[in-house]
């Protein structure tokens, strides 16, 4: 059973940084995509960043490019959201995700892929 644990999160000012961390365990495949959504209150959740374990493929959504950068640490099977100049609409809960097994390509952006979700972690970002 793959476990995601996430760190991070908090309050900002906009213009401002943070870091998000999510540790996985218990993948048996080698072919795996793991990173970050987040929802908004009243919106659908959306793909943020997602990094292909293995193959080291990047996927950053359009609304993020250029501010957020998504980075693994394969020995820790840990994924890393740097999130820079933060804006007031980037506030959502964060959602670290997983997939095993499977190789999604360009469908990394719908949620209903991944069956393995953490906790949640919120991002504030005040104007």
């Amino acid at each position: 059973q793959v476990q995601l644990v996430e760190s991070g999160g908090g309050s900002v000012q906009a213009g401002g940084s943070l870091r998000l961390s999510c540790a996985a365990s218990g993948f048996t495949y080698s072919t795996n995509f793991m990173g970050w959504f987040r929802q908004a209150p009243g919106k659908e959740r959306e793909g943020v960043a997602v990094v292909s374990i293995g193959s080291g493929y990047l996927y950053i959504a359009d609304s993020v490019k250029g501010r957020f950068t998504i980075s693994l640490n394969n020995a820790k099977n840990t994924v890393y959201l740097q999130m820079n100049s933060l804006k007031p609409e980037d506030s959502a809960m964060y959602y670290c995700a997983a997939v095993s097994g499977r190789w999604l390509g360009a469908a990394w952006s719908n949620f209903k892929n991944y069956p393995y979700w953490g906790q949640g972690t919120q991002v504030t970002v005040s104007s």
